[in-house]
């Protein structure tokens, strides 16, 4: 039997039956199917009333005529009948075999298409989609889908990006399940999805995920539509939103426009939230990963296997087909991939240089306080107008403490701000002055953070051991800031660092003789 009836609703039926309703009015009534209820009322022996016929007494016999010798013998005339229906053989779904792996299935929240999958898959299930779907139906009930806009798109002209929430995944350092990141970038006129897991975000993240999916793709849009999260819009803005600086030059590489939505209106980039939610429902529902690895490796089998070759709902074709009339359109890849950097803004130190990675890189006179872009990678570090974006200089990067100044940039007499600091170093103490314009007078303008380092030390040990400790350099002859320091760290035991000295002496007089060589290549 194709439905099987509660007890209250097989009475129900079987009592109206009993009062001579017809097959349509019992199904009117009580919205059991004229088939079903004929057949309960079968298998309990009431006569079924089809409509428009009544119920009638038995017909009488014929009243026998006399006999007419040349006349055949009429035909017997039977009482009336009604022929019973006969019920069809019940129908047993495919799905019963399978009806725990599906209701675990339902209980983890995966829809009908995902279980399908699944059983196909894993217990190689030979039966179509809709029988898994009507299955699924009359255990959970129909479900009503939400009218939506349809935003349309040339071939090649768009694609929409995003963030979802991915798998549980177990970290390999804690050792426990984290939630990942879902990257989904959809081709507007194809639905093409490129779908990528990652443990974290950044702005340098986002920008890479978007140069896998162009890969994977085998050429750009000319648009992508994304909101305003803040790894690709710096500055959200109604009307004039401002791209971050990294994904705005990636972008510009491969000769894609970001365009970001209007502040509180996802709906312009539906395509790609409807393919999130359809990856989160069907294929990533419920599963866990032992590595990002694996995980990774199930979503693009199932991206090749399922979304590829489905029909989808809106544009009634195959994804894969689609896809193909719109891979044509597409950018064509540059020869060379984007080479990442990192960004940041600087102010001008008083020897002329801006520290990156505890390294310093000179600018052209005139710009010390003053605020500048840097952008700086493995090997050069790009200072830039903070206006204009014009460069200024350009350096190859240095290791950590190492200066790097071009000739021209060294300044043609004392600054301002470097004989005030000079000053007011004279000021502190006469043993102290010389020691910093000595400092100045071999270093130049490396050594002016050095001069700024002795001045610090007065707060911690006080003007008068300061003193004490540039007169024991200068007696020595060594013109350091690190002798300094180390005197003034061990001055509870004066003997003991004198007992150090010489190798101290010996390792300054090597730094010393290092830095004097370095001014004097650069001057030549």
């Amino acid at each position: 039997m194709s439905n099987v009836l509660s007890d209250d609703k097989k009475q129900q039926v079987i009592a109206l039956g009993k009062l001579g309703w017809s097959l349509r009015r019992i199904e009117q009534a009580t919205g059991v199917r004229r088939e079903t209820a004929s057949a309960y009322l079968r298998t309990a022996g009431v006569e079924v009333c089809l409509p428009g016929w009544r119920r009638r007494a038995p017909a009488k016999p014929a009243i026998q005529p006399t006999p007419d010798p040349g006349a055949k013998p009429a035909i017997q005339v039977t009482p009336d009948f009604i022929a019973p229906f006969s019920a069809k053989p019940a129908m047993r779904s495919t799905c019963e075999d399978y009806r725990e792996l599906i209701e675990q299935g339902l209980a983890r929240g995966r829809n009908g298409k995902a279980i399908w999958q699944d059983l196909v898959s894993a217990q190689g299930y030979s039966g179509s989609y809709q029988a898994v779907k009507r299955f699924v139906q009359k255990l959970r009930g129909p479900r009503r889908p939400e009218p939506a806009g349809i935003i349309l798109t040339a071939p090649g002209e768009e694609a929409q990006v995003d963030y979802g929430s991915g798998p549980m995944v177990r970290d390999t350092q804690s050792g426990k399940y984290r939630r990942t990141r879902l990257f989904v970038l959809t081709l507007g006129y194809s639905r093409k999805c490129v779908r990528l897991l990652t443990w974290r975000s950044s702005a340098r993240t986002w920008a890479e995920l978007h140069e896998q999916a162009f890969r994977r793709l085998g050429g750009c849009p000319r648009l992508i539509v994304l909101d305003n999260l803040k790894e690709g819009v710096a500055v959200p803005d109604l009307y004039d939103p401002t791209v971050n600086p990294l994904f705005r030059e990636v972008l510009a590489h491969y000769g894609v426009a970001a365009l970001p939505c209007r502040i509180q209106d996802p709906d312009r980039k539906g395509k790609v939230e409807s393919g999130i939610g359809y990856t989160k429902r069907t294929a990533l529902k419920g599963m866990r990963f032992e590595s990002l690895e694996e995980a990774q490796a199930y979503l693009d089998r199932w991206e090749e296997r399922w979304a590829n070759t489905r029909i989808h709902g809106t544009t009634k074709r195959q994804v894969a087909a689609m896809f193909v009339e719109e891979k044509p359109h597409l950018l064509p890849l540059p020869l060379e991939p984007f080479r990442y950097y990192q960004y940041g803004e600087r102010v001008v130190h008083l020897d002329g240089c801006v520290e990156v990675e505890a390294a310093y890189y000179g600018l052209p006179p005139g710009w010390i306080g003053r605020s500048v872009k840097v952008q700086w990678d493995a090997l050069h570090v790009r200072i830039l107008h903070p206006n204009t974006n014009q460069l200024l200089r350009e350096h190859l990067r240095q290791k950590r403490g190492g200066y790097r100044i071009e000739e021209e940039d060294h300044p043609k007499k004392m600054p301002f701000s470097t004989a005030r600091l000079l000053r007011r170093a004279a000021l502190a103490g006469p043993q102290t002055g010389k020691f910093c314009q000595l400092l100045y007078d071999r270093q130049a303008e490396t050594g002016i953070r050095r001069i700024l380092g002795v001045l610090s030390l007065m707060k911690k040990y006080g003007t008068a051991a300061v003193e004490d400790a540039c007169a024991t350099a200068l007696d020595i002859g060594v013109y350091e800031y690190r002798f300094v320091r180390r005197y003034l760290e061990r001055r509870p035991h004066p003997q003991m660092f004198l007992r150090q000295i010489d190798p101290l002496i010996r390792d300054l007089t090597v730094y010393r003789d290092f830095i004097n060589l370095k001014i004097k290549e650069q001057a030549e």
